[in-house]
């Protein structure tokens, strides 16, 4: 059950990222800058996780691990 909750939380940050609207406040883009946030305390669950559950922990991390390069280049972009 935690391993489908953890799925859902990091295909919903993706789903964050993949709608972000530019913003001109104080940071310039505040809605990645709190996906990468979310993403980075999303892996450090997954690290952290007590079971492998047959490799897909591994193969999250890795989701989670491409998620923030894209979203670094996101905040890179104008």
């Amino acid at each position: 059950m935690r391993r489908v909750s953890s799925w859902f939380a990091v295909m919903a940050v993706i789903l964050v990222l993949a709608t972000a609207p530019v913003s001109s406040a104080r940071e310039r883009h505040p809605e990645i800058g709190a996906a990468l946030e979310a993403l980075r305390a999303a892996k450090g669950h997954l690290e952290s996780a007590a079971h492998d559950f047959h490799g897909h922990r591994v193969a999250a991390l890795k989701h989670v691990d491409e998620a923030i390069h894209e979203a670094e280049i996101c905040m890179q972009e104008d």
